[in-house]
């Protein structure tokens, strides 16, 4: 897809966002879509929002999609992993059961039903703005992050810190990968 792609972007990436539910996945893709961090409710099933940015030169579309992270809405999201390139990984760093929920249970769903062999994978430590509950080191995080193969950082979707470098690390991983002759550019959603 070159630069004469329809509405004004070079590149047009899937991305997803999974976790357990009340990680913040919601809060932190309304931060960086809207420069807000206002409180949201649940995810039920999946949402999803559209953001461009210009990474490397390129000008990107970001389809981001937002899964709910309740047991019960599991079997729903799972087609979504399909031509995904980029896969956020989100733990609550104030309660250790969501980053030990991400390599029991959530980095084995993206094993099974992700179809890009290739797709860049992200871990985030939300919440860094309660340190005083802080429950995962920063050490603990990373070292997870190193195992599964992926980038990794920490934010807040509250205080909005890190969030637009996290959503652009990614976005630039991402297109740097592009080249890479297993992968294939999402033309739409």
């Amino acid at each position: 897809m070159g630069p004469s792609a329809g509405g004004g972007y070079d590149l047009s990436f899937k991305i997803l966002l999974i976790g357990d539910s009340g990680v913040g996945k919601s809060s932190l893709l309304v931060s960086f879509i809207s420069n807000s961090s206002d409180q949201i409710s649940p995810t039920i099933g999946v949402d999803f929002k559209i953001k461009q940015l210009t990474v490397g030169g390129r000008r990107l579309k970001l389809t981001i999609w937002d899964t709910a992270g309740q047991e019960r809405f599991r079997t729903l999201t799972t087609s979504y992993y399909r031509g995904a390139q980029g896969i956020i990984l989100v733990y609550d760093v104030t309660q250790r059961e969501t980053l030990t929920n991400l390599s029991d249970v959530w980095a084995k769903e993206v094993e099974l039903y992700s179809t890009n062999q290739d797709c860049v994978k992200m871990l985030i430590g939300n919440k860094v703005d309660i340190d005083v509950e802080r429950a995962v080191s920063r050490d603990e995080g990373s070292a997870l992050a190193k195992e599964m193969g992926s980038l990794f950082l920490e934010c807040s979707a509250r205080t909005r810190e890190n969030v637009e470098h996290c959503f652009q690390e990614l976005a630039l991983k991402v297109r740097k990968m592009v080249s890479h002759p297993s992968w294939q550019i999402a033309s739409c959603c």
